[in-house]
């Protein structure tokens, strides 16, 4: 006696959890054959048979080809807003702002094909639309705040917490893409990431910037 075994698609797993399962499996095959690929295997055919559902699922939910990468840009900044958000919270501001620092790098680690999306136009000639750039910005709010902190707690000199913010970003993603390329090796990454994070905040001190001041 034979017995036929039924094996449900991805789609099909996914459509039992919800409609919020169902986007994140479309997104992560999407990701994976961009990764795998390249842009050119980014159709809406090609993802839809990938994970066993119809076009027009795709469709429906993003619009097309140029919404699914949108969608892939919004998803990897909201990531990143959950993984920042999530960071525990210390009384110390800048144990908070350091915290912050790894966790980006952690998560930049962890998730480097929606990472490549985000900040290397892994998809020639996307555009975000204004959502996604409200989404990524919005990504940064804790690390505004936590500087915010570092200041009105006297740590940091007086400054603006968002351009703060802004500059220490630019180091962390600097040290991150080059590790992420391999130019950083991995028992060097790490310390290079703190020595660098280090170097920048220390300008931001209030007690350096009393050092340099004259009377």
């Amino acid at each position: 006696m034979s017995y036929v075994v039924s094996v449900n698609t991805p789609y099909q797993e996914a459509q039992r959890a919800g409609q919020t399962a169902v986007r994140t499996t479309i997104l992560d095959h999407a990701i994976d054959l961009l990764v795998t690929e390249g842009p050119a295997a980014l159709t809406m055919r090609r993802i839809a048979t990938g994970i066993g559902a119809s076009t027009k699922v795709l469709y429906t939910m993003f619009g097309g080809k140029e919404g699914l990468i949108d969608a892939l840009y919004r998803e990897g900044f909201a990531r990143l807003r959950r993984v920042q958000q999530q960071t525990s919270w210390t009384e110390d501001p800048l144990t908070r702002l350091n915290d912050l620092a790894a966790a980006y790098r952690a998560h930049a680690l962890a998730e480097p094909a929606y990472y490549r999306v985000m900040f290397e136009q892994a998809v020639p000639g996307f555009q975000p639309s204004a959502e996604a750039l409200g989404a990524a910005e919005s990504a940064f709010d804790a690390s505004v705040a936590a500087v915010q902190a570092c200041i009105d707690s006297g740590v940091f000199g007086p400054g603006d917490a968002y351009e703060i913010s802004k500059i220490l970003w630019a180091a962390a993603h600097g040290a991150v893409s080059l590790e992420i390329a391999g130019h950083f090796p991995p028992e060097a990454a790490a310390r290079r990431f703190d020595t660098l994070m280090t170097a920048v905040g220390r300008s931001f001190l209030a007690a350096q910037q009393g050092q340099g001041r004259t009377s």
